[in-house]
């Protein structure tokens, strides 16, 4: 008789079958919304703070979306355990409603079967949260800072009052009567410009400040008035125009910004390695230790979300209102708080990390999969999650050949 490979039990394991594809699907809906909806809230405050700093320091829209576009690696972080928390219990959530988590039971499927798409989803997103945390975020948060640093102290920031003498070069000297829209919209316009060895005064009605995207040049744009050059040589030239421009050069006064890698958090996680072993950079040992186990901490829990999420969804299945999502919701958040202790501990206290930060990974890690153990020893097989466990080499020894 020909036997058959050892591999094959193996693959028909690892590629996704038709229920994988299924609660996979019926996953990815909701994960994208309640990611959609946790990143526009917590991108929400923050939008709000940079619109009133750049307003204020006349910063132009690419300012503004480059530096939202650094914030969304650091959000997303944040919004990847929150998102598929939520879709994993609103999906096993509604299929026991249903009772379609009843029909696969008694069809023999086990709910430790039914979490195993969503575990390999988990462990897909682990991979992404390490991507994030390790490598992207580090370099999007010297990004963020730079830019903010560079829009906020870059170039000159047209700071006008009505009624006040404004000075941006010392060659230039204007005002206006009235001044509207953060410094950027002039009414009854006068300015005086002494550049290139002449005299220019200049009136208008209306004109309009924009900086543009070098930081170092501003553009003025005049409507509606007259230009009066001296030579000094005794005959000065009238011109009228209806519309104008004109660009001058601003004196910045900030210096370039900081090289990446003064704060632990800008580090990467090679690069917090590599601190570690060789003690070459300016930050405490200690904090590094800190930020590289808190990071590791951080990806390797994901995985674990979805079996929370699944072993608090089918809790008290005929009550109208289940109190899993605020569990499940207190324990992300008690874990995370948790994690961020830990960090400090480790950093301010030099304490041990495989205490104070893998302790409560290791206590979140485990009541995960004792709660669905449990749930799946209750749920149609009426067998204890330690049963499970104690079958387990037995069946593995029933698919090796013989």
């Amino acid at each position: 008789m020909t036997r058959a490979p050892l591999t094959l039990p193996v693959i028909r394991r690892i590629v996704p079958g038709t229920l994988d594809r299924y609660l996979i699907g019926q996953m990815l809906p909701p994960f994208l919304l309640s990611l959609g909806v946790v990143m526009t809230a917590l991108l929400l405050e923050r939008l709000l703070a940079l619109l009133n700093v750049l307003a204020s320091d006349g910063g132009t829209l690419k300012i503004f979306a480059g530096l939202l576009a650094d914030l969304v690696p650091h959000y997303l972080g944040l919004a990847l355990p929150a998102a598929i928390c939520v879709s994993v219990f609103s999906v096993v959530r509604r299929m026991s409603q249903n009772n379609e988590i009843d029909a696969l039971m008694a069809s023999g499927v086990s709910l430790l079967r039914i979490a195993r798409p969503f575990v390999a989803m988990g462990a897909v997103l682990g991979l992404v949260g390490f991507s994030l945390y390790g490598f992207i975020q580090p370099y999007a948060r010297y990004d963020f800072r730079q830019a903010l640093y560079i829009a906020s102290h870059a170039g000159w920031t047209p700071h006008l009052q009505a009624r006040m003498f404004a000075a941006p070069s010392d060659t230039l000297m204007l005002t206006a009567d009235q001044v509207q829209g953060a410094g950027t919209r002039l009414r009854r316009v006068f300015i005086r410009d002494k550049s290139a060895g002449l005299e220019r005064d200049i009136t208008a009605d209306s004109g309009r400040l924009l900086m543009t995207d070098d930081g170092t040049t501003v553009r003025l744009d005049l409507a509606h008035g007259v230009i009066v050059t001296d030579r000094n040589d005794g005959r000065p030239t009238l011109t009228t125009f209806d519309t104008t421009t004109r660009f001058f050069q601003t004196s910045s006064k900030a210096h370039a910004f900081r090289n990446r890698g003064n704060d632990e958090r800008e580090l990467t996680i090679l690069e917090l390695r590599h601190g570690i072993r060789h003690r070459d950079l300016a930050i405490r040992r200690t904090h590094l230790v800190a930020e590289l186990h808190f990071r590791l901490a951080r990806a390797m829990a994901i995985p674990f979300i979805p079996i929370l999420a699944c072993a608090l969804a089918g809790m008290a299945k005929r009550q109208r209102h289940n109190t899993g999502l605020a569990i499940a919701a207190i324990s992300l958040v008690g874990f995370d708080h948790a994690l961020q202790l830990g960090l400090s501990l480790v950093a301010s206290r030099s304490m041990s990390p495989w205490l104070v930060i893998w302790g409560p990974f290791a206590v979140f890690g485990f009541a995960c999969v004792w709660l669905i153990l449990r749930r799946a020893g209750s749920a149609g097989t009426r067998q204890s999650g330690l049963r499970l466990l104690g079958r387990l080499p037995h069946r593995m020894a029933a698919g090796l050949p013989r």
